[in-house]
């Protein structure tokens, strides 16, 4: 048994949980998360406090995943999440420009990242980018698609690389002899 799982989540003012027909709905200040639920699992809403419990004793690992998946819908509507990447190279830029990220990463052509509905981004010294939104999962994500239009290089240590991110550089092939 899960001992996360047995943990009750603390509802903050403003934040109403509901588990009806398999579907966990999370509403807060920030907006509206939902989330289906598997038949063994389910939440029970009281005082304030939100509980997973265990409708099946075979299916104790999705106990503790779903109450972390609860806590994180909690806390993405009443605070949201951030995520935040830094580009490293010359003459990399990014500009957040009506919904999209405009990303010149080297290439022969300029990047445009259309961003989902729920991710908002800021650009600050056309080098960090500020991805936030209420859903930890989709901004994650995006996160990753982001960093993925360049990846970190070991060897030359360029790219995009989540902030706090170390890379340990490599040493390239000898030239010879």
């Amino acid at each position: 048994m899960s001992r996360i799982g047995k943990r009750p989540v603390v509802l903050p003012a403003g934040v109403k949980v509901e588990a009806v027909n398999g579907v966990l709905t999370v509403t807060g200040k920030k907006g509206q998360l939902s989330r289906p639920i598997p038949g063994k699992v389910a939440v029970e809403v009281k005082e304030g406090t939100a509980t997973v419990v265990l409708l099946d004793e075979d299916a104790g690992n999705l106990f503790g995943m779903y109450r972390t998946i609860l806590s994180n819908m909690v806390e993405g509507v009443t605070d949201g999440f951030q995520r935040i990447l830094e580009i490293v190279g010359v003459g990399y830029k990014a500009e957040s420009k009506g919904g999209a990220l405009h990303l010149a990463l080297g290439y022969s052509h300029p990047v445009v990242f259309p961003l989902p509905p729920g991710v908002t981004a800021q650009v600050e010294s056309n080098t960090v980018i500020k991805l936030s939104g209420f859903d930890k999962e989709l901004l994650g994500e995006t996160a990753a698609r982001v960093r993925m239009l360049r990846k970190p290089d070991v060897y030359k240590n360029k790219g995009i690389r989540y902030r706090g991110e170390h890379l340990i550089k490599k040493i390239g092939k000898a030239a010879g002899k």
